[in-house]
């Protein structure tokens, strides 16, 4: 199997030396990193060529690294039912220089690309239709970016005096609570050593007679 997608990178790599700027396999998957620019170019050919024919895009997702300037990867991830392989795509990019949008070459890319841009805000661009899909048509930030706060940034009621959802600052008070941390399996000791544990007390009751 390696060698067959090694085989496969290098004649994509091959056929377009300007578009591949790397060919990669591992755990018997073959990655090709792509500059955005060329997204289209190389999904089109590998949609197309005949020795390609990855007809059916499975996934668009994202990845974030902000530790670099270009903190994210957007993966597209390739089928080909004829030869039996996949194939992964990959360019990168950072919070503001948009993708182009495969909606061009791949229709189901739509949603796939509307996701990535609710979950981590990378801007496909020539969109039909780029907005929101998972989270609430007021939510703040992008969710699945590393530095998103666990928190988030607002919550969401309903107000019963406005009779309408109101958004409002996370508040996370509480009310001050003590604990003394005492297992029930450990400190409630009978003498001679066994342990009574709730429930105990029932079993040394007398039952009457006639009843099980």
């Amino acid at each position: 199997m390696n060698q067959a997608l090694k085989e496969l990178g290098d004649y994509v790599a091959g056929a377009l030396p300007r578009d591949v700027s790397g060919v990669s396999v591992a755990h018997d998957e073959l990655t090709l990193d792509v500059p955005r620019e060329a997204l289209l170019r190389v999904l089109t050919f590998l949609r197309d060529d005949s020795n390609c024919q990855f007809k059916a895009l499975m996934d668009v997702c994202g990845a974030d690294y902000p530790e670099r300037e270009q903190r994210f990867d957007v993966v597209y991830n390739l089928l080909s039912v004829k030869h039996n392989q996949r194939v992964r795509v990959k360019v990168r990019t950072d919070e503001d220089t948009p993708v182009p949008s495969a909606t061009a070459v791949f229709s189901s890319a739509g949603w796939y690309e509307r996701e990535t841009w609710d979950l981590y805000g990378v801007f496909f661009s020539d969109h039909p239709d780029l907005r929101r899909l998972l989270t609430d048509y007021g939510f703040e930030g992008h969710p699945m970016r590393k530095d998103f706060p666990l928190t988030g940034y607002v919550e969401v009621r309903y107000d019963d005096e406005q009779k309408r959802v109101v958004y409002e600052p996370v508040k996370l008070s509480q009310d001050f609570r003590t604990f003394d941390f005492l297992s029930p399996w450990e400190g409630m000791m009978r003498p001679g050593g066994r342990a009574v544990l709730p429930g105990d007390e029932k079993a040394n009751v007398q039952k009457p007679e006639g009843k099980a």
